[in-house]
């Protein structure tokens, strides 16, 4: 590969004057800094960007850390920030389960990040942010004028899911929970257990892991024990996938028997039969905006804006149950 050591040897010159002329600075003669750019081009020489990068201590580089790249969850997410860091000179690094993220970080290998991986510890993200190291979480809450906390309006949600089933009658409703400590879990589960005191309902709770086996598992118990609730609302979608498939499995049908409604509205959600009640959410503009408030820091030192993204519910076939028809008069 070539040098400024290659290009100084070839033009004549100092190294020093090798790069004035490559970085525009200095004092060189016009006719000097030509010859330097040419003998540049004709040795082909790429400068290395990442010496260079270390050098101004910037690498426009963001560090993007989620939990997985797999299911159109994380896929429309980070759609999002990349079509947003299209029009921007930043790049992307993504890692999943935080497993580079305290070498990028601690080595500022990355200018800013967004942390949407649970498993990162929030003692490590409030150490490591800076005013010249922004970080953007989308599962967690801060007060941080460096950290900006991006999350959804779960709460809104759960209560929409709510009172959506209790309405049409349920009161025998159970609550499916994702990872236990999760941001987003935690925030459903106490929403939807206090509407429920609110109504004067006991709803029990069953463990999952936001896994659609998990919310198949927890079926095929309930199923077992005879004790199906006429009503479940899942954390999120894949457990309440799970949920039905198994409910399916023993000839029991989705909403007749058993009521169902998850959380995300995945592209699963809409083409199954039945087709999943759920909260949506708009995840592509997530990822964009977490993309947007980042650069904006970076580039304009433009503050942070805190803010719930919307929720809405989205009734479908697995939730609704059609009443029988009134018998005619003979």
């Amino acid at each position: 590969m070539t040098t400024i050591r290659d290009i100084a040897k070839h033009a004549h010159v100092s190294v020093t004057a090798v790069s004035y002329a490559l970085n525009n600075t200095g004092t060189l003669s016009a006719e000097t800094r030509q010859r330097i750019l040419q003998v540049a081009e004709e040795l082909n020489y790429h400068p290395n960007a990442f010496a260079r990068h270390l050098k101004k201590r910037q690498t426009h580089t963001l560090g993007v850390f989620i939990s997985s790249f797999s299911g159109q969850f994380y896929e429309d997410i980070l759609e999002g920030i990349h079509q947003t860091l299209l029009q921007t000179e930043y790049e992307m690094l993504v890692c999943p389960q935080a497993r580079a993220l305290r070498k990028i970080l601690t080595q500022r290998q990355v200018d800013g990040a967004i942390v949407f991986d649970s498993t990162v510890e929030s003692d490590l993200l409030l150490k490591l942010v800076a005013p010249d190291f922004p970080i953007v979480v989308m599962d967690r809450y801060f007060e941080n004028d460096s950290l900006l906390p991006l999350l959804l309006d779960n709460r809104a949600g759960t209560q929409e899911a709510f009172y959506h089933l209790y309405d049409q009658g349920f009161r025998d409703i159970a609550f499916v929970a994702g990872v236990a400590h999760n941001f987003d879990n935690t925030e459903r589960q106490q929403t939807f257990l206090a509407e429920a005191a609110r109504n004067g309902l006991d709803v029990p709770v069953y463990q999952g892991d936001f896994v659609e086996s998990s919310g198949y598992q927890i079926a095929t118990q309930l199923l077992h024990e005879g004790t199906l609730p006429e009503a479940v609302f899942c954390a999120n979608d894949q457990m309440a996938i799970g949920f039905i498939k198994a409910v399916q499995e023993h000839a029991l049908r989705v909403p007749d028997d058993v009521a169902v409604v998850g959380f995300d509205d995945i592209l699963t959600a809409r083409i199954m039969r039945p087709t999943l009640s759920t909260i949506g959410a708009p995840r592509f503009e997530w990822g964009a905006q977490a993309a947007a408030q980042l650069v904006a820091y970076l580039e304009h030192a433009a503050p942070f804006a805190p803010q719930r993204l919307p929720t809405h519910l989205i009734v479908r076939e697995s939730s609704v149950r059609i009443p029988p028809p009134s018998p005619q008069p003979s």
